[in-house]
């Protein structure tokens, strides 16, 4: 086990476990990270290492998120346990237009559209859309405000937009998070699928599967705390498919092994991958209460120009 090695798959899994949640695109960085610090492995070990380190990230959601998710909990009663069952029906549902549609896709996708053109332009193009939709969110604000003023219970129906859900949590909030749907408890099986519909569009590298179901979540009336979160939960059933879907094209269909030096590279990559997630997911859920997602679409721009220059200067 080569110490440089197991550095290099630390690193991996850390910026793994930021950009996973964050909505900048993992694809994108680790691209850029592969280009300027490749691990001692095969092609074929690379592919799938990239893929199952996720499973790392995912269990820092399945840790945090215990409580919520468990419809075993002792804490829970008749009508928590039938939620959280609902909510997992949800997520499923969810999930169907992404693996209907990639899973056939998959090889294809890999041979034609990992390439840092493509990422590059799906980063500037949903860095684009993430600042037009805050604006606009932040033009209809008075005016939904204002209509929630005078309905009884502050929240009219129907209305796309509505109270902010973090003013009625804490005191300290601002008004900048709001929506008709302020929790994922609340969310309607119609506006879940609607999510999933848009989590097809992360099966493009570099749009980022976090990306693209927050904007479909602030498009179909979340607030920004409910899309955040529900996308997370999306990426349980989602990381753990692909990575089953990985490893199973890794040692069946590419004859791969696993060596001692590989099952290293692996656990310390998912390690850090896994704390490090615990980290952000905690900082971003926090973040979104008060900021709005403007500062994550000016890095992808900024993050997919650099790709962009980068990539036509090697090949020109």
């Amino acid at each position: 086990m080569d110490p440089i090695e197991l550095l290099k798959s630390a690193f991996l899994g850390l910026v793994e476990g930021i950009t996973e949640w964050l909505p900048i695109s993992s694809t994108g960085h680790m691209i850029l990270v592969d280009e300027f610090m490749k691990l001692n492995v095969s092609t074929e070990f690379m592919n799938m290492f990239l893929v199952v380190i996720q499973l790392g990230a995912i269990l820092a959601v399945c840790v945090l998120f215990f409580h919520d998710l468990n419809p075993f909990s002792p804490r829970k009663g008749k009508e928590g346990r039938r939620a959280t069952w609902a909510l997992w029906g949800k997520i499923v549902l969810a999930c169907l237009p992404a693996a209907i549609i990639g899973i056939p896709l998959d090889d294809f996708m890999e041979e034609h559209l990992y390439n840092g053109t493509v990422v590059a332009l799906a980063l500037i193009v949903y860095g684009v859309a993430f600042i037009v939709i805050e604006l606009w969110r932040k033009r209809a604000l008075p005016a939904r405000l204002a209509a929630a003023s005078t309905v009884p219970g502050g929240r009219p129906a129907g209305a796309h937009f509505a109270t902010p859900a973090a003013a009625d949590a804490s005191d300290s909030a601002d008004d900048t998070d709001f929506g008709a749907i302020t929790r994922v408890e609340d969310l309607p099986v119609k506006t879940a699928f609607g999510i999933g519909c848009f989590q097809v569009l992360s099966l493009i590298p570099g749009t980022s599967r976090s990306g693209s179901t927050i904007i479909g979540g602030l498009l179909l009336g979340c607030t920004r705390s409910v899309a955040s979160k529900f996308t997370f939960f999306l990426a349980i059933p989602v990381m753990f498919g692909a990575s089953a879907l990985k490893l199973v094209k890794y040692v069946v269909l590419d004859g791969g092994t696993f060596g001692t030096g590989e099952l290293a590279i692996m656990g310390v990559g998912c390690l850090v991958a896994f704390v490090v997630s615990l980290l952000a997911i905690k900082w971003l859920m926090g973040f979104v209460r008060k900021h709005t997602f403007i500062a994550f679409g000016v890095y992808r721009i900024v993050l997919g120009i650099v790709v962009l220059a980068y990539f036509l200067l090697l090949t020109a």
